[in-house]
């Protein structure tokens, strides 16, 4: 078995989380590699249901070893809380079971004030922000104006350089915003009630990641959001600010050698958008809230409802490209088991022509959806284990989303928890 990576494949949110804890059985490391605290995976499983934000989804295994690469936006102050909420239901996190890049820079406090200022001055012009902060702290991190973890082991190299920065970011804050500066008294207060408690979980992971994997230890790469959210690839400007794709990952995770065999794309059996942006196949109305009630469509971090539509053959074949998936695993179906005929958006009409291939982000605005119906199935199909357990709708369905993708679905889940799953290989 090689290494793994599991992305996804639209606009996050597809149920990364469920996959990760569902195949870290057969890895000994799982690894995040990019993305903050703005979106979250949901996992549920015999120690209970949990939203995680920045933890590696590999956290429920025993064995396995969980890393936060250098290509993480790393909180502190909420990566400790939410170490603290797991750790209240029984998961045990240690130095042994969890290990923080010393190279991963550190989200400061006042990325998040930034974050929601600028929202507030873009007006109706927005991003959709989930205000963590994430786009303020890349912009500093390419312009060398972060802290690395490891620096909180050189403390007076590392109040110096606070210091520093401190001097420059009051003037963003004071002089565009006209919000309150900081002090050292209060970046002091943060290094003490966050900095300090994550400190013993830094260490040089890269050295350790090169030493697993020579001792023949397999990793699984989790990326955060999907493929139509990447910065390059992405829906732009209406992305994250970090690279969402598989072949980021060996960069992201602190080990460039590593060589990626394997890679899982996410697709949801209908489609999600959390934010703002163009969103071609977006239902509204009576319709969308049915949709939305029925797979619970409320994001994990920010509790707001969901952009919902038929599932974008347009979008995840493009998703699919983007990413190199080698195979698909497809969730969520058992959500479309009320409706009497289940839309797909199947292409693009743009100018008056149908198209297939996913345009310039700019002739998104102008896209619009074309629908065909698929029968449905009209039963619950979540007690399902194995593919003849499916009625042939629903095998048709899949049939018909995998011919249009190009890609096996090796996967296919009827429910939120690690065993509701159909395995096709």
């Amino acid at each position: 078995m090689g290494n793994c990576a599991i992305v996804g494949i639209n606009w996050g949110d597809e149920g990364k989380g469920r996959m990760v804890d569902l195949l870290t059985e057969d890895y000994d490391v799982v690894v995040r590699f990019q993305g903050g605290g703005n979106a979250g995976h949901t996992v549920i499983n015999e120690k209970g249901k949990f939203a995680l934000h920045l933890l590696p989804s590999g956290i429920f295994r025993d064995g396995v070893v969980n890393i936060l690469g250098n290509g993480v936006a790393l909180d502190p102050e909420n990566l400790w809380k939410e170490m603290n909420e797991v750790m209240a239901q029984g998961v045990s996190l240690t130095p042994e079971n969890l290990k923080i890049s010393n190279r991963a820079s550190l989200l400061l406090p006042w990325h998040r004030d930034l974050d929601g200022l600028e929202e507030q001055r873009l007006a109706d012009k927005k991003f959709g922000s989930t205000k963590q902060g994430i786009a303020p702290f890349y912009s500093d991190k390419y312009q060398k104006k972060t802290i690395l973890a490891g620096e909180l082991f050189y403390r007076d190299h590392l109040l110096s350089h606070l210091a520093d920065l401190m001097e420059w970011k009051n003037l963003t804050l004071t002089k565009v915003y006209g919000a309150a500066p900081y002090t050292m008294e209060m970046l002091e207060k943060w290094l003490d009630e966050a900095c300090e408690k994550i400190k013993p979980f830094v260490c040089d992971t890269g050295a350790w990641l090169k030493d697993a994997s020579a001792n023949g230890k397999t990793i699984l790469f989790e990326a955060q959001l999907g493929s139509l959210r990447d910065l390059d690839y992405g829906i732009h400007p209406y992305t994250t600010s970090s690279n969402t794709m598989a072949a980021y990952a060996p960069i992201g995770s602190g080990f460039p050698a590593a060589k990626i065999t394997d890679v899982v794309g996410v697709v949801k059996a209908y489609s999600t958008c959390v934010g703002e942006g163009p969103f071609v196949c977006e239902m509204f109305g009576d319709e969308a809230e049915e949709l939305r009630k029925a797979g619970f469509e409320y994001g994990a971090k920010t509790g707001r409802p969901r952009r919902v539509g038929p599932l974008d053959i347009v979008a995840t074949r493009y998703g699919v490209e983007v990413q190199a998936a080698t195979e698909i695993a497809l969730t969520k179906l058992d959500v479309l088991s009320y409706m009497d005929k289940i839309p797909v958006c199947t292409q693009y009409e743009l100018n008056g022509e149908k198209i297939d291939r996913f345009p310039f982000p700019v002739a998104l605005g102008d896209c619009k959806p074309v629908i065909e119906y698929f029968e449905g199935w009209k039963t619950d199909i979540s007690g399902a284990r194995t593919w003849d357990d499916l009625p042939k709708t629903a095998q048709d369905y899949v049939l018909a989303v995998e011919k249009a993708i190009g890609c096996p679905i090796t996967y296919v889940s009827v429910g939120p928890e690690r065993e509701s799953i159909i395995i096709r290989k």
